[in-house]
């Protein structure tokens, strides 16, 4: 079947060239406008603050907030941080980096990844409920961060109540004191931290130009666009098909996330022992926790319904 898969959509491809130009453009495009000026910056800074140890300090933001509710170490505290207002996938990368250097046990790690890989509220607010034509905020910014959170309070005393009880942490690394080693240390590890964020960003552009691109295959197969599949193969871009058509589809479909978001948070995760199945099926139980908050919003006060 994999093979099947691949002839056709080569086949696509080959014969008809300007649709699939139009497709890959799309997605280069949209990679180059929204994910590199949004995404390269927070990535680079992410590195070099774990990196250089800096996560705790950077956490006291929240972590009064968050640790009487959530019982959770600083670090975690500070990818819950990252993961919910940075964007998609700085939840996975940061989880990743954190567990890499070890500052998360890999139990933390799995928690983290299972509500705090989310689409960054400056995109949802900006991009999506604009496109859509929302006038109301306040009910989509909970179906979108909302219930994310509150699942992960419910992880936190049922599957993750034995998370404090995970594997030991690798003793912290001194901290040098001398100013130049300090200097030439967070030089080493800028330019650490623009490399991975480089290759991270080359990796994630190839995944939204190839998913933008397998639209081909509805299209030359049926004659014509296929808007509802779009999103769940790229969203950015199947957003920009169906526009404000069908707001309920697409308000899910952004909360799932689509195909290329999984492929991006595998590139990401696959190097840390993480369970990709299980970043999914999280990902399923909070699209379902979401369609069940916009039904109850329509049974509850159905005039306000999607306003």
């Amino acid at each position: 079947m994999l093979t099947v898969f691949l002839v056709l959509f080569t086949a696509c491809i080959l014969t008809h060239p300007a649709l699939s130009l139009h497709y890959a453009a799309l997605g280069l495009t949209l990679w180059a406008k929204n994910m590199v000026p949004a995404l390269f910056p927070f990535l680079v800074l992410s590195s070099v603050m774990v990196g250089m140890g800096l996560t705790e300090k950077a956490s006291m933001v929240v972590y009064p907030v968050l640790s009487p509710l959530f019982r959770v170490r600083k670090n975690v505290c500070y990818g819950m941080l990252l993961g919910f207002l940075c964007g998609f996938p700085m939840g996975a990368k940061v989880t990743a980096q954190l567990l890499e250097k070890g500052k998360i046990t890999p139990g933390e790690g799995a928690y983290l990844l299972a509500f705090c890989n989310n689409i960054g509220p400056v995109y949802f607010l900006s991009f999506v409920l604009p496109l859509l034509g929302r006038n109301r905020t306040a009910p989509y910014l909970f179906g979108m961060y909302g219930i994310p959170l509150l699942y992960g309070l419910l992880l936190r005393y049922t599957a993750c109540r034995d998370l404090s009880a995970g594997d030991p942490l690798p003793p912290p690394r001194p901290q040098l004191q001398v100013c130049a080693s300090q200097g030439s240390r967070l030089l080493e590890e800028l330019d650490s931290a623009i490399h991975s964020a480089a290759q991270s960003m080359v990796t994630l552009g190839g995944y939204m130009v190839l998913f933008n691109l397998l639209n081909l295959i509805p299209q030359v197969l049926t004659g014509r666009p296929v808007p509802l599949l779009a999103p769940l193969l790229e969203i950015t871009g199947g957003l920009g098909m169906l526009r404000d058509t069908r707001p309920l589809y697409s308000l899910l479909a952004v909360s799932f996330g689509g195909l290329s978001c999984m492929a991006q948070t595998y590139s990401c995760i696959r190097s840390t022992g993480l369970s990709m199945r299980r970043y999914v099926f999280h990902r399923l139980f909070l699209l379902g926790l979401t369609g069940i908050f916009y039904f109850l919003w329509f049974l509850l006060v159905p005039e306000s319904f999607l306003r």
